[in-house]
């Protein structure tokens, strides 16, 4: 099962929210889901315009050109620029891309900054995060909301992005009562057996693509008190096919 997968199976109606929008790859299947209104956040200026083109006439989905984080003001996101290319999807907040030789370079964008709890969503059933690192800062910034709605949540969590988020978001969240999961050949497996050490193998250095096989890097957490019951929804999703 893949991650909107996941959100399909798990679906309820209310607002969903999308953190990495980039160019609508989950704003879109979201809005198609009954009773959904979508709220999606991409900071970058080219991405924004490509996800507006794609999803702003639709009247339940709300675009912000924003970065969600810890804070309100502003914040600088560095994309590392491969022989000239820049790479939107590795934008990040969390690291830098200067260290990496003459064939890596970085643009700064400076972006607007704010908290999710900022929002006063009281209807939050599901959240998709993809931040490049900076995943703790947005669930920080949540952290109320989080507790007041019990929104379904897949993020996306890597240690070349940023050392120990694989350890410290899932920490986080179990502060908060969820659970973490991950699921690899239709088999959901709680966090403690993720292996660090042989499933999350990968360089930072984005001209560099090698990986480990499997690299598990989307994380499921769900609020414990309903986790066995939403788990055994997704085993008999992944049995039915």
């Amino acid at each position: 099962m893949d991650e909107l997968g996941f959100h399909r199976v798990l679906h309820r109606p209310g607002t969903l929210l999308d953190v990495g929008a980039h160019d609508g790859g989950f704003t879109l299947p979201f809005a198609a889901l009954p009773g959904s209104r979508v709220l999606a956040f991409e900071p970058l200026p080219e991405s924004f315009a490509r996800l507006r083109a794609a999803a702003g006439g639709l009247a339940h989905v709300t675009l912000r050109q924003e970065a969600l984080g810890d804070a309100t003001g502003e914040a600088v996101l560095r994309l590392p620029v491969v022989d000239g290319v820049a790479n939107e999807q590795w934008a990040s907040m969390a690291k830098g891309y200067d260290r990496y030789g003459p064939h890596v370079g970085e643009r700064q964008v400076t972006v607007p900054l704010r908290r999710l709890d900022e929002f006063g969503l009281d209807d939050l059933t599901a959240v998709k995060l993809d931040a490049e690192g900076a995943e703790y800062e947005v669930l920080r910034g949540g952290a109320v909301t989080l507790r007041r709605c019990r929104p379904i949540l897949s993020i996306e969590i890597e240690e070349r992005h940023r050392v120990g988020s694989t350890w410290a978001v899932p920490a986080f969240l179990d502060a908060l009562g969820y659970d973490g999961f991950w699921e690899h050949w239709g088999e959901w497996r709680p966090m403690a057996q993720f292996d660090r050490a042989t499933m999350q193998v990968a360089s930072p250095d984005p001209s560099v693509f090698g990986a480990s096989d499997p690299y598990i890097f989307v994380f499921y957490f769900l609020p414990r008190e309903q986790a066995p019951a939403l788990l055994d929804r997704l085993r008999k999703a992944e049995a039915a096919g």
